[in-house]
């Protein structure tokens, strides 16, 4: 029988001197998870289902406008718009209607309820910005956005994207429509708004000066012309008087004429001799009614109307010289009221300036933003705003990107190989078998006094063809 001695084990040393030999030792214990590693690679290439992504680029188009004309919005802005639309397409009813247009997840399904299809459908869509680098204090610009979709068939893949790429760009450009018309009306509104404060304001302005500008313009001394009127309204009485004494003298001058008096006295002088019924007191009645007769023809001669309405016409003088007397009189006790409330008035009049000069302001900026809104509107119109165009559309993918074969099998392979190793490692740490005189010397506190090689018998042709049970084999290979 041959015999080799086994010259391998070191003398001396620590762990790691020893390791070479630890894990030649416990080889089977890294051998077999590697092996298991590997078949569970291969069987995870098998059994894995196939993922296919169809993708498309879609770039953000600068405004051909400058931004001051049409009112561009910023980046952050397409930002927050293209988000909008990402939760529009991925909403329920949009996702509902293109499982059901493509027929899509048919086995998923007939298994599972329609809300965890609809969460596992928006998880397969991405929609990822590009974005570079801006100038100074601008931060980060994007310029572009991935729209994706992952399925397990290359056909429904390109069409579910091409869909959703068809309905983006339809929502942006619809999106962008409406927010300029909905800026424009409301700066319509606004600059509305703002022009009827001006004219308010404007109102109040005109009523205050209306109504106190002889006191703001002059600022001194108020003086009153009452003492003019009372001379012409006394002027005007007298004449009245002296035109009244003319008509009643006129009337009663038939009394006083010189013929009815002589006849009067004719008369008296008959009674005192005859009686009532003699002749010459029946002539001296007569001619005495014959005097009176032509007095009265003479009176009715005077221009006694003439009279009459020139003492009408001093009356309606004499009125309305004390009717503008007491409208002065008012007018001067208003002024006088203002004058004492100069400052409080000239106060709110340079209040009422300065909201006038603020609101302006205001209006003067609405009125630029609403002929940009307009510009904006017309450059929507004319397809010359920032908008959405597809530069790659999505094609039907040639292969999976899913599962990674390579990748499955470096994670076999490696997950096996480090399994193993933390096996030999633990059976070693757990069994701690003796492999030098050192650590003989540390168990028994004493050195050996000899060192007897191991000797291992060559095993029979007859006694390799047995079958040994593997984790016997294990054990004894491991000792």
């Amino acid at each position: 029988m041959n015999q080799t001695t086994d010259l391998d084990e070191p003398q001396g040393g620590g762990f790691l001197v020893h390791l070479p030999a630890i894990l030649w030792h416990r080889r089977w214990f890294i051998v077999v998870p590697v092996i298991l590693g590997i078949i569970g690679a291969i069987v995870a290439n098998l059994v894995t289902p196939a993922v296919y992504q169809s993708s498309a680029l879609m770039l953000v188009q600068s405004p051909q406008l400058s931004g001051n004309i049409i009112g561009s919005s910023s980046t952050e802005l397409v930002d927050r718009r293209i988000a909008r639309i990402n939760e529009q397409v991925t909403s329920r009813p949009d996702l509902i209607a293109l499982i059901e247009k493509h027929q899509l997840y048919k086995s998923m399904r007939d298994t599972q309820p329609l809300s965890e299809v609809i969460e596992r459908m928006r998880t397969a869509i991405n929609l990822t910005p590009t974005s570079v680098a801006g100038g100074p204090g601008t931060g980060d610009r994007t310029i572009a956005f991935r729209l994706s979709f992952d399925y397990g068939e290359p056909g429904p893949a390109q069409a579910v994207a091409q869909d959703l790429m068809q309905r983006i760009v339809e929502l942006d450009a619809t999106t962008n429509s409406e927010q300029a018309g909905r800026r424009v009306a409301f700066l319509t509104e606004e600059a509305r708004g703002l022009e009827q404060r001006v004219r308010d304001i404007q109102g109040k302005i005109a009523a205050i000066n209306a109504e106190n500008g002889g006191v703001l313009s002059g600022g001194g001394m108020i003086y009153g012309n009452s003492g003019s009127y009372d001379v012409q309204i006394a002027a005007l009485q007298r004449d009245n008087a002296n035109l009244v004494g003319q008509r009643d003298a006129a009337r009663t001058s038939d009394n006083r004429d010189p013929v009815v008096a002589s006849a009067e006295q004719q008369l008296a002088s008959a009674r005192a001799v005859y009686s009532e019924q003699h002749p010459d007191v029946v002539i001296a009645k007569q001619r005495l009614a014959e005097a009176r007769e032509l007095a009265k023809s003479n009176t009715r001669k005077l221009p006694l109307d003439q009279i009459d309405q020139q003492i009408a016409f001093n009356n309606s003088q004499i009125a309305a010289l004390r009717a503008a007397q007491q409208q002065e009189r008012s007018q001067t006790a208003m002024a006088r009221a203002a004058q004492s409330r100069a400052p409080l008035i000239k106060s709110e009049l340079t209040e009422l300036q300065q909201q006038l000069a603020g609101v302006n302001d205001k209006y003067q900026t609405v009125s630029t933003q609403l002929m940009a809104a307009r510009a904006g509107v017309r450059a929507e119109d004319e397809q010359l705003g920032e908008r959405l165009i597809v530069v790659d559309p999505p094609v039907v993918p040639d292969k999976p990107i899913w599962p990674d074969r390579l990748l499955l099998a470096a994670m076999g392979i490696g997950g096996g190989l480090a399994l193993g190793l933390v096996l030999a490692l633990a059976v070693e740490l757990l069994l701690h078998p003796i492999r030098d005189p050192l650590a003989l010397s540390a168990i028994v506190g004493t050195a050996p006094l000899a060192m007897i090689p191991l000797i291992k018998e060559r095993p029979k042709p007859q006694q390799t063809q047995r079958r040994w049970p593997i984790i016997g084999r294990l054990w004894s290979r491991s000792r």
